[in-house]
């Protein structure tokens, strides 16, 4: 073997040899892999943060509307929802102010309202507003309060609350 051969052989065997086109597509396609599982479990944590605060909002809103139906007994009552999409689900009715007002309560929060009278008959024969009306007509009805609330307080001397 000559000088010249023994060199090139030397330096073939020395040489750092590149990995196969497809190895290198593997290694990327299992580091792309790897970071988009890192990411999928972020935005899970973010899904399940967020299904947790919903969580605590609907018990507290639950809890309000218990509030809500022992401060109207006269007029507060509950109803089942007919149909197979709203199975086990309430509407509970009052009247605040006037105006007819209702919401839905869920199976889990039923409990909660045990303090309110039951009716079997329909939903239907309790006039309610749509969902952008019942907001406009709580805010108005809470305006009306508030309003009332400082002439009381104009009228004995006092400040009224802030």
């Amino acid at each position: 073997m000559t000088t010249h051969a023994r060199e090139g052989l030397l330096s073939r065997l020395v040489r750092p040899r590149r990995p196969p086109a497809e190895s290198v597509d593997r290694l990327r396609l299992e580091h792309e892999l790897a970071v988009s599982r890192l990411r999928l479990a972020r935005w899970q944590q973010h899904a399940d943060a967020y299904e947790r605060r919903l969580g605590d909002a609907e018990r507290e809103r639950a809890h309000l509307l218990s509030w809500l139906a022992a401060l109207h007994p006269a007029s507060a009552v509950l109803t089942p929802l007919t149909g197979p999409e709203h199975e086990g689900t309430h509407r509970l009715c009052l009247i605040a102010g006037g105006w007819h007002l209702s919401w839905h309560i869920p199976p889990a929060d039923l409990a909660l309202f045990a303090h309110v009278p039951f009716r079997a008959e329909s939903v239907d024969a309790h006039p309610v507003p749509d969902a952008v009306d019942q907001g406009a007509l709580i805010r108005r009805h809470v305006r009306l309060l508030a309003m009332e609330g400082a002439v009381q307080a104009g009228l004995a001397g006092r400040a009224p609350a802030p």
